[in-house]
């Protein structure tokens, strides 16, 4: 049988996942701005949606010459997954009132992750809270940041960052993509995006994609349930 974790341990491994994801924020930050938003557009956007997947999507569709409300709509889309998690965490965190709403914008994959590997319910609202405002608090930092550098860069394609919105999308979905079904389902919404990118507006292939994927998923993909040492 094995020992129980501490309650230390559970900081300690929320700390640790809280700073490597926050650190990330300088990308964003970076590439906002070099994208063509200010500072205060940059920051806005990881301060008020918070969700880094989604937040790059936006950014990917902008810098493609997209409209603002196309990209906003992508976004949207992506982030329909924490939904799904505040439903599974609704039992365990037990908010109320204002606390719900504060506590609902750190609802990330990261804190899901961390807070549902907990047997403990109270260990697993420890794991919740304190990753997500690490990584909270920690983004936002590195988003403004990254959004001050960005400002001095200039240019983007001088250096090679044209693509690099792409490519940091592309390195926070790569984890995700952790089994044949999800690979093949990725694949699926490349290809039709790919094939769409001659014939509608920017913007429109990454949300028609997604929407081919979604359908394909509910029809075809079983769920799986995950186990308890998952």
């Amino acid at each position: 049988m094995s020992e129980p974790t501490s309650d230390r341990t559970v900081i300690a491994d929320s700390l640790g996942v809280g700073v490597g994801v926050g650190l990330y924020g300088v990308s964003f930050g970076a590439l906002a701005t070099t994208s063509g938003l200010s500072v205060l557009q940059a920051c806005a956007l990881s301060l008020l949606a918070f969700t880094g997947a989604s937040q790059f999507a936006f950014l990917g569709v902008v810098a493609a010459g997209g409209a603002p409300a196309t990209g906003a709509l992508t976004a949207v889309l992506l982030g329909v997954r924490n939904t799904f998690y505040g439903i599974t965490l609704a039992p365990v965190l037990k908010v109320r009132g204002l606390r719900r709403w504060a506590t609902a914008h750190v609802v990330i994959d990261e804190s899901t992750a961390m807070s549902v590997v907990r047997a403990d319910p109270r260990q697993a609202r420890l794991g919740f809270y304190w990753t997500g405002l690490t990584i909270f608090a920690i983004w936002n930092l590195t988003t403004l940041l990254g959004a001050l550098a960005g400002e001095r860069i200039g240019d983007p394609r001088t250096i090679g960052l044209d693509a690099a919105v792409a490519a940091a999308f592309l390195g926070l979905l790569w984890p995700r993509l952790d089994s044949p079904a999800s690979r093949l389902l990725a694949l699926l919404a490349a290809a039709v995006a790919l094939g769409l990118v001659p014939l509608t507006p920017a913007g429109a292939p990454i949300i028609i994609g997604g929407i081919v994927a979604v359908l394909v998923g509910l029809r075809f993909v079983p769920s799986t349930p995950r186990s308890d040492d998952e």
